[in-house]
């Protein structure tokens, strides 16, 4: 289990995230959703151990995360960030094995390869990483992710995925591939937090749901309970946008134009 208690991280004098706790719990695909400029990257980045808060603290089971060396939280958790900078064009295998490394396979090249192999991307080994698509290397940062936690749980200790945009330049059959990988790891054990925009794929994968706004938790809770119109009103300024699916009344949002 990861908790964050009371996390509020200031810049220039504007609070990026202000007082806000959250706890992941093994088996939970959470999902944060919200406006740009609201957080949720910030958010992020302190609970993967990237970023010290200003105030607050993160618990790892029951140690601080600011306490465990690089080494033990690469182990413990892979995180996706939102774009990532390469200096060397590395090839798509050297770049997942990167994440297999640091987890300390025993064969990191044959666990880069089946990483690969899930994201779809067999046969892309040899390619050079600048050579591809931009949803071709997103997939190769996930493939690196899950080379990082293979296994959602390990001798009792369940392992986290962050992921900051995951279906970011992916068509949609891509996007959905990706989420059902997310999915299934925390369905075996594992913790998830994903920063979606899309709120329709938000409402179909994830168990829970943060709504930040300007730094703050404005809901949180069961996606049925939510996604409700008052709540993407407020933080998105768009009214009588959701909507239930029977039988099972999976809320979805369909905006219109504020000038229809």
């Amino acid at each position: 289990m990861i908790r964050a208690h009371n996390i509020t991280v200031t810049r220039s004098g504007r609070k990026l995230v202000d007082d806000v706790s959250i706890t992941l719990t093994p088996g939970l695909f959470t999902a944060v959703i919200g406006p740009n400029g609201a957080g949720k990257s910030t958010l992020l980045k302190v609970l993967c151990g990237e970023l010290i808060p200003d105030t607050g603290s993160v618990t790892y089971a029951d140690s601080a995360g600011s306490s465990q060396k690089p080494a033990a939280l690469a182990r413990l958790r892979a995180v996706l960030p939102q774009a990532t900078q390469l200096a060397f064009p590395f090839s798509a295998l050297e770049i997942v094995r990167m994440g297999a490394v640091a987890q300390g396979a025993m064969n990191p090249t044959a666990e880069a390869r089946k990483a690969l192999a899930r994201v779809g991307l067999r046969g892309f080994e040899n390619r050079p990483y600048p050579s591809l698509s931009g949803g071709e290397q997103q997939r190769v940062q996930f493939a690196r992710a899950l080379a990082q936690v293979p296994q959602p749980v390990v001798s009792g200790v369940p392992r986290a995925l962050f992921l900051d945009e995951p279906t970011a330049s992916l068509d949609l059959g891509h996007q959905i591939a990706v989420l059902e990988i997310a999915r299934d790891f925390a369905a075996a054990g594992g913790m998830v937090l994903a920063i979606l925009h899309d709120l329709n794929l938000t409402a179909e994968f994830a168990d829970r749901l943060v709504v930040l706004n300007h730094g703050r938790m404005v809901a949180e809770g069961p996606c049925l309970e939510t996604v409700q119109d008052d709540v993407i009103a407020s933080v998105y300024g768009i009214t009588g946008a959701v909507g239930r699916l029977p039988p099972s009344h999976i809320p979805y949002v369909l905006p219109q134009s504020r000038h229809r």
